[in-house]
């Protein structure tokens, strides 16, 4: 059996990548590009995306919302798009779904079996109830925790009780126990770049669970500090999750090609960055 770490680790190592590109299409932005309308414009400025980035990203992230918008149509362009992400990439549903245990396990259904996800972004506010259904029905996926989210008001609960022990480090040691129990899965934090003292804390509260990193781009997050932070004690590499960024690096017909010069770039940013680390 192929587990999500193990594509994981082969993009990156093939691709020379910890980038991991974010699939938000914004209809309201993508619109104004000639040809691209309704949720057939969707598939096709997603498709064009991937097919320009594919070689230089270790994964892409959909964020299910930006598909769900749409309704039923919108979830039959998040299946189309997804069959156009190439066999050896690994795909990171972004839907923070977190519920009682038999819902989850539909939820998992859904993401795992039904659209074919490799991994996931839960919400742990449920307890293990939103994390070991999955784990269990599952083996071999990879399921990311929101711990420290790169939102600015993320810190209103994940902060709490305004000392150490916060809740995003009682998060970070519940996850580490489930990555312990289930070790054919992959159980991974998201920890978002714009928090940069919270991602190093992370790093050595759990030095080996995998990090997918948000906040990087748009919202301000710091690149070094992913870098640094990012990978695990054994060497596996962080996804740098990217989306606005790379997307709509340019709103015109050379979107495509916009879009593949920027994820260029943002690789050598983060591989020179690794070097100098090295």
């Amino acid at each position: 059996m192929t587990t999500f770490r193990d594509k994981l680790c082969s993009a990156q190592e093939a691709h020379r990548s910890w980038l991991c590109v974010g699939l938000d299409p914004d209809l309201s932005k993508i619109g104004s590009i000639d040809g691209l309308s309704g949720t057939g414009g969707v598939v096709t400025f997603c498709r064009r995306i991937i097919e320009a980035t594919h070689d230089l990203v270790c994964a892409y992230k959909p964020n299910l919302a930006f598909f769900m918008a749409h309704g039923s149509e919108g979830v039959r362009a998040l299946e189309e798009m997804l069959r156009a992400v190439p066999d050896n990439i690994p795909v990171v549903l972004d839907a923070k779904l977190g519920d009682i245990g038999n819902t989850q396990r539909m939820y998992g259904q859904a993401i795992f079996e039904a659209f074919g996800a490799d991994a996931v972004t839960i919400s742990p506010y449920m307890g293990e109830d939103a994390v070991v259904p999955l784990l269990e029905a599952y083996p071999g996926c990879g399921v990311y925790i929101v711990c420290r989210s790169s939102n600015p008001d993320g810190k209103r609960f994940q902060d709490h009780p305004g000392q150490s022990p916060y809740l995003y480090e009682q998060v970070a040691w519940a996850a580490q126990g489930w990555a312990q129990a289930y070790p054919e899965n992959s159980v991974g934090l998201v920890a978002g770049a714009t928090q940069p003292d919270e991602l190093s804390t992370l790093r050595a509260v759990v030095p080996e669970l995998p990090f997918l990193i948000p906040g990087v781009g748009a919202q301000g997050g710091v690149l070094d500090a992913a870098v640094c932070h990012g990978p695990t004690a054994d060497g596996i590499g962080p996804l740098i999750s990217i989306s606005r960024g790379v997307l709509y690096a340019s709103m015109g017909p050379d979107y495509a090609q916009a879009a593949r010069e920027a994820a260029n770039r943002l690789r050598d940013d983060i591989n020179n960055l690794r070097e100098g680390r090295a």
